[in-house]
């Protein structure tokens, strides 16, 4: 099977996220999609981060009418910090029946050889990029295992997210109902 690992804080999971997802899926070369819930990233530092089951809980709730997602809490026991070339050859030993890509944000692929053996992610496995608004390209977008994936620009981010919750502005069709409904009971993201 082919699996595109979908890597994030989803700190909270949007429509952006579900509609870049799909248009993995739909690529004809994806069977699934496996949203990765990064515990934290070591390029970011979010001290609005919540806690990581809550945000697996979120994105368990964002996919739940879509067979073709799946939520993974895979990085939660891995050594931290987590680099990405340790989850995927964790995974590689794990599932070795898959055959996984990475999709990614096209601001990502621009900072990509940045990442911990770069090199290596990049001839072993494929890179599945969406377009990010504002980014220039790579380099790295000639590399035969970079596939561009033609997907709307959604200029909405967690962070936007994060700070319309904060003063008290909606969030609706942002995220879908159910996640509204998790946050607004629990009190996430409120000063």
């Amino acid at each position: 099977m082919n699996i595109a690992l979908f890597f994030g804080s989803f700190n909270p999971p949007h429509i952006g996220h579900m509609i870049v997802a799909n248009h993995a899926l739909d690529s004809n070369f994806i069977n699934e999609v496996w949203f990765v819930i990064s515990p934290q990233s070591p390029f970011k530092v979010d001290k609005q981060l919540i806690d990581a089951n809550m945000r697996l809980e979120m994105v368990q709730l964002a996919i739940a009418n879509n067979d073709n997602f799946k939520a993974y809490d895979i990085e939660f026991s891995l050594r931290k910090p987590n680099y990405t070339i340790d989850t995927m050859r964790f995974l590689h030993k794990t599932f070795p029946m898959h055959t996984f890509s990475i999709l990614m944000g096209a601001d990502n692929l621009f900072s990509f050889y940045k990442w911990k053996n770069y090199e290596e992610i990049l001839n072993n496995y494929n890179l599945i990029i969406y377009p990010r608004k504002g980014v220039e390209q790579s380099f790295l977008q000639e590399h035969p295992n970079v596939q561009m994936l033609n997907t709307p620009l959604i200029d909405t981010s967690s962070s936007y997210i994060r700070e319309r919750i904060e003063k008290k502005m909606s969030i609706r069709y942002m995220v879908s109902n159910n996640i509204i409904a998790y946050i607004e009971e629990r009190k996430l993201y409120q000063l």
